[in-house]
């Protein structure tokens, strides 16, 4: 059919780009699919009434006002290592294996950074939403999201000058992996489990229960949990979990993470 090989060919991929409809198809395609599997293998009951108005509100802001801002001051204190040229000579696929090590190794410290007392108001808004789904996963204070993309921005020197498509999968894999932490899907994998945070892991994470809440801290690896001793094992917590945490902050405050 001809509107299939226009959808196939160049000139479409071009209009995507020109027109800047990219990110905005992404999110329908996710839309659509997260919601349809979370609707076939729930977890548990989500009271999208409860929270769905302020999850919208938390990704606008998020896509439209923190995270360009915070990218922005970023660029300001993000130090890039110089990286060896023979690690640029690697094949992609091992370019690609040490970005997400070296990334997400830095990613489980910060993390576990932002929930030491002092600094917890920072990462308060991700952890305010009550029920667990996708698009809970996008509440993330102005302040968090200046201080994750640190140990990425490090781990980006890693890529070097790689073709444009490794950014765009690297950049569509982050997106990806946050909504799949967040789902409210029914998942048990073990053997998956060993080496990477799942839902079943992460929710754990998103509990009330203090000591369930310091766990977990991995972005995707688990293995960081279980070499520094904060690995939680979701076969031996008692469900139903519930989420929030438990106070009331004015949104502004959340949001800013001050």
């Amino acid at each position: 059919m001809e509107w299939i090989e226009w959808l196939l060919s160049r000139e479409f991929r071009q209009f995507i780009l020109d027109n800047n409809l990219f990110f905005p198809l992404l999110f329908l395609a996710r839309l659509v699919g997260v919601t349809t599997l979370e609707s076939f293998v729930p977890a548990r009951n989500v009271s999208y009434r409860s929270v769905l108005f302020l999850d919208i509100i938390g990704f606008a802001v998020l896509v439209y006002v923190t995270a360009p801002a915070a990218g922005y001051l970023r660029s300001f204190i993000a130090v890039k290592p110089v990286v060896q040229e023979s690690i640029l000579t690697l094949p992609t696929v091992v370019v690609l294996f040490l970005y997400y090590v070296v990334g997400d190794f830095g990613a489980y410290w910060m993390h576990r950074f932002w929930h030491l007392s002092p600094i917890w108001r920072i990462h308060k808004w991700h952890h305010s939403a009550t029920s667990m789904y996708w698009l809970a996963g996008y509440r993330a204070s102005f302040l968090q999201l200046v201080l994750f993309g640190l140990p990425w921005g490090v781990a980006l020197s890693v890529l070097g000058k790689a073709p444009w498509w490794i950014f765009l999968i690297v950049t569509i894999s982050h997106i990806l992996v946050n909504d799949w932490q967040h789902m409210n899907v029914t998942w048990r994998s073990n053997w998956l489990e060993w080496v990477f945070i799942t839902p079943r892991l992460h929710h754990v994470h998103h509990s009330d229960n203090l000591t369930l809440s310091n766990a977990n801290f991995g972005v995707i690896f688990s293995i960081w949990d279980r070499l520094f001793g904060t690995y939680v094992n979701p076969d031996e917590v008692k469900e139903p979990l519930s989420f929030g945490i438990g106070e009331k902050v004015p949104l502004v405050r959340l949001v800013l993470g001050i």
